[in-house]
């Protein structure tokens, strides 16, 4: 993963800095969907200076160059998402959690033609919303 940091940083030309490998070593760990006060609170506890402006920027950056993923948060602070294989979302209405899981028959979904007409598709995810078990 951390190959893959490197090889796409100097692909679009982003300084490879302790703090952007720490974000980015922050993301790759986390399970959950990370916010960037998330990614925040723990990359302070290494750079005590950094800003949330300057991670939150980091993190925006990581999205614009396709090294992470700005993801559904309905109506909450962003989350972000560093798996880039296809896959898809349970979000829970009650606390908020994003679960990952796969399902071929989804990642085969056909675009409406309605939207294919209109629209240069980059990519498709099915978001599932509803309870978890920890909230039922």
């Amino acid at each position: 993963m951390m190959m893959d940091f490197d090889e796409k940083s100097r692909q679009h030309q982003l300084k490879i800095t302790p703090q952007r490998t720490a974000i980015f070593k922050i993301l790759t760990t986390a399970r959950n969907h990370p916010t960037a006060d998330n990614v925040y609170q723990e990359v302070k506890t290494e750079f005590p200076n950094i800003s949330f402006d300057t991670v939150n920027r980091t993190l925006l950056t990581f999205a614009e160059v396709g090294m992470i993923e700005v993801i559904e948060s309905n109506g909450h602070c962003r989350r972000f998402e560093p798996n880039l294989k296809t896959h898809h979302h349970f979000y829970c209405v009650g606390c908020g959690e994003i679960t990952d899981f796969f399902h071929k028959e989804y990642d085969n979904l056909e675009i409406p033609e309605n939207i294919s007409r209109r629209f240069h598709v980059t990519g498709k995810r099915m978001v599932i919303k509803g309870l978890c078990d920890k909230c039922i």
